[in-house]
C-alpha cells in the first residue's frame, strides 16, 4: 500500500477511474459488480490509504437501503423526468428508490413522509410544495433523516437544495424580449403554490429596471397546480378586456403558457413573429410539452439532469461519510435560452 490518503469515496473513484455509483454498489454488496470490475477495484485498494465508512454502509443496510424520492405532481412530466433521473442514480448507487407523488395536497406530503419514516430511509431527495407545505412536520422530518431539497428551495431546511438559478434564467428570456420586441409583461398566478413563482417574479421586476423598462405583473386567480387551466382561464379574461400595456407576455412557467396560448387560438389571437401575429408568449422550464404547442414556446430550460445527479449526489456523500454538514449546501444551475415559434 502506497502513503496516497484517499479521504472521501469522489476521490477514491476520482484515483481509480471508477464512477462512484460503481464503488457504491461494491461498497454496499462486492458480488454486485462485474468480476473484472471487482478485481480492479480492490487492485486500487491495494494501492491507496482508503478504506469506505463501514459504519454509514452498515447503517444504511439496517435501514433497508432505501431512498425516498417525493415531487409535488407525479402526472406533471416535468417532475416525472427528474424522479427518474434520480430513480436511476438510486438504483445505481446501489440503493432501492421508493418514489413517491403529493398530488399538489399537503396532507399528502406529510402523509409521504410519514410513510417513509416506516421504512426507515437512508436519505430522501425532496420537491416539496413551498408555501402551503406543513414547515414544522417537514422540519421534524428533517430532522431525523437526511433530506435533500430540489426544484423549490425551504430555508433553512434540509442538508442541500439543487435548482435553477430563477435570477439568471429569468434575467437571460427578458434580456431577449426586450431586444427583439416590445417589453414582456409578466404572466403569473397571485398567490402561486411553488416558492420558485415568487422568486421568477422579483427577477423580472430586477431584469425590467436594470434594462430602465416599467415593470407590469398580470396576476390571475387561481389555487394549486392546475396551471394549464388557471393559464387558459386567466388568460381568456386578460385577452378579451383588450388592455395589456405591451405585445409580449412572458409567462411564470411553461404550463401556464400552454393554457395562455390555448386560449389566444380560442379568442383569435395569432401569436408568434412578424406581420400578421398579435401576440408574442414566453414561457420558463422547457417544459417537456413546450416544443409541442403551436407555434412551439420559447422558453428558458431548467437542466435536469444536472439538478437531479446534484442532489441525488450530495445525498450520496452524506449517507457515507455518516456526518451532515454544518452548513447547507447549494447548488443554483444557470438557465439556457430556447427561441422557437412563439416569441
Amino acid at each position: 500500500m502506497s502513503n496516497t490518503k484517499i479521504r472521501n469515496m469522489d476521490e477514491f473513484a476520482a484515483m481509480s477511474g471508477i464512477s462512484r455509483p460503481t464503488l457504491s454498489k461494491y461498497f454496499n454488496d462486492p458480488t454486485s459488480v462485474r468480476s473484472s470490475t471487482r478485481q480492479r477495484i480492490e487492485s486500487a485498494l491495494a494501492d491507496v490509504d482508503y478504506r469506505p465508512n463501514m459504519y454509514a454502509i452498515n447503517q444504511n443496510r439496517r435501514m433497508t437501503n432505501n431512498i425516498g424520492i417525493v415531487v409535488p405532481y407525479l402526472a406533471d412530466p416535468f417532475f416525472a423526468e427528474i424522479a427518474r433521473v434520480m430513480e436511476q442514480h438510486v438504483i445505481d448507487a446501489g440503493f432501492r428508490p421508493v418514489l413517491l407523488g403529493s398530488h399538489g395536497l399537503p396532507s399528502q406530503e406529510i402523509e409521504n413522509l410519514d410513510n417513509l419514516r416506516l421504512v426507515k430511509p437512508a436519505g430522501v431527495l425532496l420537491a416539496p410544495l413551498g408555501r402551503t407545505s406543513e414547515l414544522d412536520r417537514i422540519a421534524d422530518f428533517c430532522a431525523d433523516v437526511p433530506t435533500v431539497f430540489f426544484d423549490a428551495n425551504i430555508e433553512p431546511l434540509g442538508e442541500a437544495f439543487s435548482g435553477s438559478d430563477n435570477m439568471q434564467s429569468i434575467g437571460l428570456i427578458v434580456d431577449y424580449l426586450c431586444r427583439t420586441g416590445e417589453p414582456p409583461v409578466f404572466f403569473e398566478m397571485k398567490t402561486p403554490s411553488n416558492p420558485n413563482a415568487y422568486k421568477r417574479r422579483n427577477a423580472y421586476v430586477a431584469a425590467m429596471e436594470r434594462l430602465g423598462q416599467e415593470p407590469h405583473l398580470v396576476q390571475v386567480e387561481g389555487e394549486g397546480w392546475d396551471f394549464e387551466n388557471i393559464g387558459f382561464t386567466g388568460a381568456q379574461a386578460v385577452l378579451s378586456s383588450r388592455g395589456l400595456p405591451s405585445n409580449t407576455l412572458l409567462c411564470s412557467n411553461d404550463r401556464l403558457a400552454i393554457g395562455l396560448l390555448a386560449a389566444a387560438y380560442q379568442l383569435g389571437f395569432r401569436v408568434g413573429q412578424g406581420e400578421g401575429c398579435a401576440l408574442r408568449v414566453a414561457g420558463h422550464d422547457d417544459h417537456p410539452f413546450s416544443r409541442y404547442t403551436c407555434p412551439a414556446l420559447t422558453t428558458v430550460s431548467q437542466d435536469y439532469s444536472a439538478i437531479a445527479t446534484r442532489a441525488a449526489e450530495v445525498l450520496f456523500g452524506i449517507i457515507e461519510s455518516g456526518h451532515r454538514p454544518d452548513q447547507k449546501l447549494e447548488s443554483h444551475f444557470e438557465g439556457r435560452l430556447i427561441m422557437r415559434g412563439s416569441a
